[in-house]
């Protein structure tokens, strides 16, 4: 069938050419029937009607061009291009590293993008799921205590599904000894609420999370790899967490993954209350529900409200001030990297832009350099749309070959992103692990290529005019196309610089930020400090006093290791986040039900020593602060500021809402301010309480060494299992290592290198760009700056000429470019710490770099026009 049809096409052409000459013939020979008839002779009248009629080859091609398209034109321009790209490989070879850069770079860029904002979540029906949590005063979005959970999910009439999930670990029993291992408690439909169904076996059923029930447990696809090899034989198998046997029913699918809980290995109901959970005022879980049809969020907000509502009127000490947080889950799991992302695609949008610029102009000059060419070609009959297609083919094998390119490069900048962030923080960032060259991506990739095709097109066809054939055949253009070039090429280049001032101010600014964050008073010495995570399993550790035991041993055994200064134990490490709080009430000072939450932190008497916190006023604890004796706290300077100011706290008195006898603590010193929550979190007030009074089972350890801390990490868990095989330890580092890697400091270094990166590519090409500008003009005007030599010109007066060309171009590109910078320097606001998006020092700096670099790269063409020779230069020309 492609035969018939090729040969048919082939007849119909050949039968168009065959009319088309018969057609012109009959045209000639009535013109000179007309000249013959005025009287003239036969050859006369022949060679009048020729010249009258035109060039028959140049009519005949029009005449194509017209009523067809021919693929062997097509053919022919494509040869030439891949000819004139293989007489000048350097021009060929640069713009396609150019084009790939800018191309990898701005698809791999956007391939994060995708994979976080774009793509669905991996659950049925994801834009249904919300996450429901708890509001207030002071956390937009708190954890849900059980009994309002409760209540929340037969109150509510927005969700056809509404279930609960919270964190925390086992201890997994090997045959090696106890192992921490992160889970989650979930309660019994979660997993459909989600729309995940198991790989293996079957999910929990309905009423299988309520006390008393079964220990079944879910394995996630990683821990059956893992742990159990893969066997298809494990549902039904038992696995000891915590001392208890747990059966396994099921196996997640490979696919799953929630990033709250995104190390968990092992899921299990939420069975018996704990502890905690017997207390409507304990808050340790979030929900997650699936909308009814037809309900909005906004809708199913409104109801939760109502709900909170109605439980704050009927639990008082409870729930007063206590509102409802409903927003989609995707907002949980993405909405704290989308201000970054967004930063970065549109710092890779710039980079790409000046990328295209830069091979515009490459192709801007090539154009120039033909003009000869291009004016014999337009004299011998070429049409501007024949020219234009040629070029316009050049630059389509140009971006084919960029493309092909940038794709490799895209590839190998996504593996590189993805190897700066560390392990601890692609687990709660999942879409990471989807990153790569997807439907979407591919093509965003096909759609930039098409636009930075057009753009490149754009500037060298605008010179195909027939206006000026005459010119180009004269001397090649030469005077016109300097000023052509000096125009247009001054401006891209004023534009290149614009936008390098954009990046390098939003380079510097998240630079500024970065070494705040990291700079930030954190109130106690980080340094020479290494820590460890214990957890002291049931039943051996199930009382107070074994606990109180326990922790004693572990300070005796640690203080006495080669290289130790001191011990602390406490509930939770600082620069961790601001949560296990506790609502406080002090005796003496009015109280309207009002939660006065505080940070609560359980530590024991050598803790806050070890840190080097502040003593501020009054005293620490000591060893004989335990259960034995009446219960004293010691209060950080943010209490004492918001609810003693212009006091002394020292003796005063706090408690619960209700002033439970046992919930009466002796406020008995005040330190600095420790930073508990995250290095960008404001600064709460907080409370410290001696660990004997109420030890937990979890706990974490601080050693303040003479040296290397992190060679003593490997000893301080070697100690913890000599004391007992059963004693689970974890998490083992530095506290240095451990404020660097912070999801905070993670992402804001991140954000910093690549943009940092892009500005410094931004900032070659623009420079590089200048140069050409500058080289360019020089070598147009060498016959200027001849005579000017000839007539007396100093050179200094020759520098100064071509250096105040290119100062002038420098300082309005960075004007341009710094208006613009402090407009966008505003929209990163929600990414910059402890700077402000007008920073002068910041913009100061990168106008002093960019005009150094800038005026350092325009030298070279004024020491070359400097050292023209006024003799040569009047002969060449």
């Amino acid at each position: 069938m492609n035969f018939l049809n090729k040969l048919a096409l082939l007849f119909r052409r050949r039968r168009f050419r065959n009319d088309l000459d018969e057609e012109m013939a009959f045209h000639r020979g009535e013109a000179e029937k007309q000249f013959i008839s005025e009287g003239m002779s036969r050859v006369d009248a022949h060679q009048a009607a020729a010249r009258q009629f035109g060039n028959a080859t140049v009519l005949r091609e029009r005449s194509h061009e017209v009523v067809g398209f021919r693929w062997e034109t097509v053919l022919q321009d494509l040869r030439f291009a891949i000819r004139q790209l293989r007489h000048n490989p350097g021009f060929g070879l640069t713009a396609i590293f150019i084009l790939a850069l800018g191309m990898g770079i701005s698809v791999a860029i956007f391939a994060f993008v995708d994979a976080a904002l774009i793509r669905p979540l991996p659950y049925y029906a994801p834009d249904r799921l919300m996450d429901v949590a708890e509001r207030g005063a002071m956390f937009p979005r708190s954890n849900i205590s059980r009994a309002d959970y409760e209540d929340w999910k037969r109150l509510n009439h927005s969700f056809s599904s509404l279930d609960v999930y919270s964190g925390g670990g086992f201890l997994l029993r090997t045959p090696s000894g106890s192992e921490p291992v992160p889970g989650a408690r979930v309660s019994d439909g979660f997993f459909r609420t989600l729309g995940v169904k198991p790989m293996l076996g079957r999910d929990f059923l309905p009423g299988e999370d309520q006390p008393s029930g079964a220990k079944i447990v879910m394995l996630t696809y990683g821990a059956w790899q893992s742990r159990y090899g893969s066997r298809t034989d494990v549902v039904g198998q038992s696995v000891i967490l915590d001392n208890a046997a747990y059966t396994i029913v099921g196996v997640l699918p490979r696919f799953f993954e929630f990033a709250p809980r995104a190390t968990a290995e092992f899921y299990v109901p939420l069975l018996d209350k704990q502890p905690c959970e017997k207390r409507r005022s304990c808050h340790n879980l979030f929900g997650v529900g699936r909308l009814r049809d037809g309900v909005t969020p906004a809708t199913a907000l409104q109801d939760m409200k109502t709900i909170a509502d109605q439980l704050a009127i009927q639990y008082p000490d409870s729930n007063k001030g206590q509102g409802a947080s409903v927003q989609p889950l995707s907002e949980i799991i993405v909405g704290n990297v989308r201000p970054v992302l967004r930063t970065l695609l549109a710092a890779a949008g710039l980079l790409l832009l000046i990328a295209a610029m830069n091979v515009a102009s490459l192709l801007l000059v090539r154009s120039e350099s033909r003009r000869r060419e291009i004016a014999v070609r337009g004299a011998l009959g070429a049409t501007p749309g024949r020219l234009t297609r040629q070029f316009v083919t050049e630059i389509l094998l140009l971006a084919l070959a960029g493309s092909a390119a940038g794709l490799l490069v895209a590839r190998t900048t996504m593996t590189l992103l993805k190897g700066l962030l560390p392990k601890s923080v692609a687990e709660h960032v999942p879409f990471v692990s989807h990153v790569g060259l997807h439907p979407h991506s591919v093509l965003f990739a096909s759609a930039i290529a098409l636009l930075a095709t057009a753009f490149m097109a754009l500037t060298p066809t605008v010179r195909l005019s027939f206006q000026e054939i005459r010119t180009g055949l004269e001397d090649g253009g030469r005077s016109a196309a300097g000023r052509f070039w000096r125009r247009i090429g001054a401006n891209l280049v004023v534009v290149e610089l614009a936008i390098a001032v954009i990046l390098l101010v939003g380079a510097g600014m998240l630079g500024k930020s970065f070494y705040r964050l990291l700079h930030v008073d954190l109130g106690f010495d980080a340094s020479h400090l290494a820590t460890v995570q214990m957890v002291a399993p049931d039943p051996s550790y199930s009382k107070p006093e074994q606990r109180v035991a326990l922790f004693r041993e572990v300070t005796r055994r640690f203080s006495a290791l080669p290289g130790v200064l001191s011990v602390g134990i406490t509930s939770d490490l600082p620069v961790q986040c601001n949560c296990d709080t506790d609502w406080i009430r002090i005796i003496g000072k009015p109280f309207n039900g009002e939660h006065n939450e505080v940070n609560e932190r359980d530590v024991s008497p050598g803790y806050l020593p070890t840190l080097k916190a502040r003593l501020i006023r009054g005293r620490l604890f000591t060893e004989d602060d335990d259960a034995s004796k009446s219960q004293k706290i010691v209060i950080n300077q943010a209490l004492a500021d918001k609810y003693f100011p212009g006091e002394d706290p020292i003796g005063r008195k706090i408690g619960n809402g209700n002033l439970d006898p046992k919930s009466i603590r002796e406020i008995i010193g005040v330190v600095g301010n420790v930073r508990e929550g995250g290095l960008d979190d404001d600064l709460w007030p907080a409370e410290y309480q001696a660990i004997y009074y109420d030890p937990g089972p979890f706990v974490s350890i601080a050693v303040r060494t003479y040296g290397d801390e992190k060679a003593a990490l490997p000893e301080l868990v070697k100690t913890v299992h000599s004391i007992d095989p059963s004693l689970g330890t974890y998490g083992e580092i530095t506290m240095d290592d451990q404020i660097n890697t912070t999801q905070s400091a993670i992402m804001h270094r991140f954000a910093t290198s690549i943009v940092a990166g892009f500005a410094f590519i931004a900032l070659v090409l623009g420079v590089v760009g200048l140069y050409g500008v500058v080289a360019y003009s020089v070598s147009q005007r060498t016959r200027e700056i001849g005579v000017r030599m000839a007539l007396g010109a100093q050179r200094g007066t020759v520098y100064g000429m071509v250096m105040r060309q290119a100062g002038w171009l420098t300082a309005l590109g960075i004007t341009i470019g710094l208006l613009c910078a402090g407009g966008c320097s505003m929209l990163m606001e929600k990414v910059l710490f402890g700077v402000r998006p007008w920073d002068i020092p910041t913009l100061a700096t990168v106008a002093l770099v960019l005009g150094a670099s800038s005026l350092a790269a325009s030298f070279l063409p004024a020491r070359h026009a400097a050292s023209v020779n006024p003799i040569e230069a009047l002969r060449t020309e």
